[in-house]
């Protein structure tokens, strides 16, 4: 955990997050800032800052996201309507929050 990292305190619940999901490695909860009617946030428990710091032993991991994404749009109810799943990269690439996480976008 890093100390000023906002999803490891959501993660480790020291910030009070209602969860659409939790798993072993993963927590799902609705972005503060929606840009679709369906707006959640796919965090790894584990701490790594961007996709540029995943490394060869973190493919599990990025698959289990993938997985949790479609786990949660099944619990919202949007998995036949569709859905889009979006990493940010970077600051240029608008990330935010220097904790790796996959957005899911849906419901329109």
């Amino acid at each position: 955990m890093t100390q000023d990292c906002i999803f490891c305190k959501i993660a480790n619940k020291e910030i009070n997050t209602d969860f659409v999901l939790e798993t072993e490695n993963m927590v799902v909860f609705k972005d503060i800032n929606p840009k679709a009617p369906v707006h959640l946030l796919i965090v790894p428990k584990e701490h790594i800052r961007s996709i540029n710091d995943i490394k060869n032993e973190n493919k599990d991991l990025i698959a289990e996201m993938i997985f949790t994404a479609k786990q949660a749009a099944n619990i919202m109810s949007i998995n036949e309507s569709g859905y889009k799943l979006l990493f940010n990269v970077e600051k240029g690439g608008g990330q935010e929050v220097f904790h790796i996480h996959l957005h899911l976008m849906g419901g329109w």
